[in-house]
């Protein structure tokens, strides 16, 4: 079963608990540059775009690396229920 969800800036994703990968592809960065510029793995990046879990600092890393603030997390990284 598919669940779908809402996030904060109302684009709907399917079965994630984050949006990098839209963020990531609006912005029009390889998973290579935001990795590097995260200072993470490209691997890390594709298993947190698939909805794996990841570690606070990795949150940290990426969503200032994507240009968001620590305070916009919620915009990126979805809560669980």
């Amino acid at each position: 079963m598919i669940t779908l969800q809402q996030n904060k800036i109302g684009s709907i994703h399917a079965n994630k608990n984050n949006c990098v990968q839209q963020t990531r592809e609006e912005k029009m960065m390889s998973k290579a540059e935001l990795a590097r510029t995260a200072g993470v793995t490209v691997q890390t990046i594709d298993r947190i775009e698939k909805g794996c879990d990841s570690r606070m600092d990795t949150k940290r890393k990426i969503l200032l690396a994507l240009g968001y603030k620590l305070s916009d997390r919620q915009k990126l990284f979805f809560e669980a229920n």
